[in-house]
């Protein structure tokens, strides 16, 4: 059986601990810092003039080259560990340097209320041809 989509959550969202454990998600961010001998990367991220970081446990997408200060997208699932909390499991983590992430926000934003008003049944009229 496929892993579910993985849905795109913000860092912030993520570090408040708002996404529960086991949720599919996607999420991005600036590689801080990567450490291969605990398979362990931190992503972070900048929101409200506060930095959010979220760890990634890297053990299925390695070898990689990390590229420090690089953005990066990580697909996974979420996971509660003792020692670094709340983690995401990678099972892709891709560089994307350069991505503009105002366009980004906004993109996620508006799948966000296409998926809402989908699910809250609005039938979006379509001019005739």
């Amino acid at each position: 059986m496929l892993p579910a989509p993985g849905v795109f959550y913000f860092p912030w969202e993520i570090s408040s601990g708002a996404v529960q454990e086991g949720t599919t998600v996607r999420t991005f961010g600036r590689l801080k810092c990567y450490q291969p001998a605990e398979s362990q990367a931190i992503l972070s991220s900048h929101f409200a003039a506060t930095q959010h970081q979220v760890i990634v446990h890297t053990v299925f997408v390695e070898p990689f080259h990390p590229i420090l200060g690089a953005q990066y997208i990580v697909l996974g699932e979420l996971e509660i560990t003792e020692g670094a909390g709340l983690r995401v499991h990678a099972r892709v983590l891709n560089c994307v340097d350069g991505v503009d992430l105002t366009i980004l926000q906004s993109a996620i934003n508006e799948q966000r209320s296409y998926f809402q008003d989908r699910e809250g049944g609005t039938d979006i009229q379509h001019p005739p041809p």
